[in-house]
């Protein structure tokens, strides 16, 4: 999501004669899009602020200036502390309000003063945004954004507030654009996909299918799911839309009920295994990747146990995984039996160990496989291309740069620590 906003961040700047930089010393304005999600996230910001702020003072010392902006979740939620540590900041804005950049450009130009819009503003931004420029082969499309749900440990529907679809209709045109600037792969994007809804009648099942029948589109993709929201007609895409790939992201979190629970996920493990059931049933070929926490407050070895237990009857082909972190105004940070630090580090280990054999496992299992990939780079050596398989992993493979952009059968040959290796198929 952060990356779609940072790409439309630019296309709403470039009217203002902006461009992109190669480099921040070169800047006249940087923009730093961030995450709330983890504490760790948030403390980048202020230390890569430091540093920048002597840029700054040095683009100054030439006779110019940089301004200095802070976007996204961290600006939502600590728009106020950011001004108070860092007062050479010009504009904090919020990740609902970046198609408001040019007057906030103008303002902190005009008034030499920082700019704070942090709103919820009535109108949605993207009414207000430009048709979205594609670079590449492959794209990401916003349909959804907020959450309802309130996970305890969750900061997103306070930094990106309640949960907003977008028309079906402006999804499909802005669909249809990126296909005719040669766009072949489109990523669904929400911070609660598969909650989107269009007109009567309309989920995100439907939509799918809509989008493969626009003609250009040969890849779709969707994150990130929630399981409550995992619908009949969803589950039955998967079997029935060669277009949508055998790759899903659907986040647990935990393998307790217990945890589960005192995180409001609303499901428990066996919901969510039945869901893998069923998915798996109507796509076979169907690979999953998941999130999860550890050490979250109360967590015991026996529910962190539950948690290894899930990941080794489940299987999954990527992951993302992380210590706890209490976030200011959750639940969880409230919660007693907070976790030691200590116990959280050696629970990650452990799970990141055991994703890690079964990534490495799954991968070993490509080889000698046929894949459809999307070639869509030049790699580090004259004459190779870098595309994604199905399941997202890397590929390089000797090939002549007409093929770039292009999906093509390949045969795995080799695994190495952070892709594969194929030749023609």
């Amino acid at each position: 999501m952060n990356v779609y906003d940072s790409a439309r961040m630019a296309d709403v700047l470039a009217p203002l004669g902006y461009a992109s930089a190669d480099s921040a010393e070169d800047a006249d304005m940087v923009i730093l899009n961030t995450c709330h999600i983890r504490e760790k996230a948030a403390e980048k910001v202020f230390s890569e602020l430091g540093r920048l702020k002597k840029l700054q003072a040095a683009k100054a010392l030439a006779g110019g200036r940089m301004i200095l902006a802070v976007a996204g979740c961290v600006a939502q939620a600590e728009g106020e502390e950011i001004l108070r540590r860092a007062p050479f900041v010009d504009i904090v804005l919020g990740p609902q309000t970046y198609h408001r950049l040019p007057e906030m450009v103008a303002q902190a130009a005009r008034a030499g003063g920082a700019v704070l819009d942090t709103e919820f503003p009535a109108e949605p931004k993207f009414d207000f945004l430009p048709e979205a420029r594609a670079e590449g082969s492959s794209a990401f499309l916003s349909v959804q954004e907020g959450c309802d749900k309130f996970c305890t440990f969750c900061v997103v529907p306070y930094t990106r507030g309640a949960e907003y679809s977008r028309p079906a209709a402006a999804i499909l045109a802005e669909a249809r654009a990126l296909a005719g600037q040669g766009v072949r792969e489109v990523t669904l994007l929400g911070q609660n996909v598969n909650g989107w809804h269009g007109e009567e009648g309309w989920g995100l099942g439907r939509l799918i299918r809509t989008l493969a029948d626009l003609g250009g589109i040969e890849r779709i993709r969707y994150t990130t799911s929630h399981p409550r929201d995992l619908d009949d007609d969803l589950i039955a895409a998967h079997a029935d839309i060669p277009q949508l790939m055998p790759f899903l992201h659907l986040p647990v979190q935990s393998g307790s009920d217990r945890i589960l629970s005192a995180m409001n996920r609303g499901h428990d493990r066996a919901d969510y295994l039945r869901l893998v059931e069923r998915l798996k049933r109507a796509q076979p070929d169907l690979a999953l990747s998941s999130d999860f926490i550890t050490g979250f407050p109360g967590e015991t070895d026996a529910d962190f146990a539950d948690t290894m237990a899930l990941v080794r009857e489940v299987g999954f082909v990527q992951t993302y995984s992380f210590k706890y972190s209490p976030r200011p105004g959750t639940p969880a940070a409230l919660m007693p039996n907070q976790v030691p630090e200590t116990v959280k580090e050696e629970r990650l280990a452990q799970v990141q160990a055991l994703l890690l054999d079964q990534t490495t496992a799954f991968n070993r299992s490509c080889v000698g496989r046929e894949m459809r990939v999307l070639l869509d780079r030049p790699g580090r050596h004259p004459g190779q291309l870098v595309g994604r398989s199905p399941y997202m992993q890397p590929v390089h493979v000797k090939a002549a740069d007409h093929l770039l952009g292009t999906v093509v059968s390949l045969r795995i040959t080799a695994v190495h620590p952070n892709s594969l290796a194929a030749v023609p198929a």
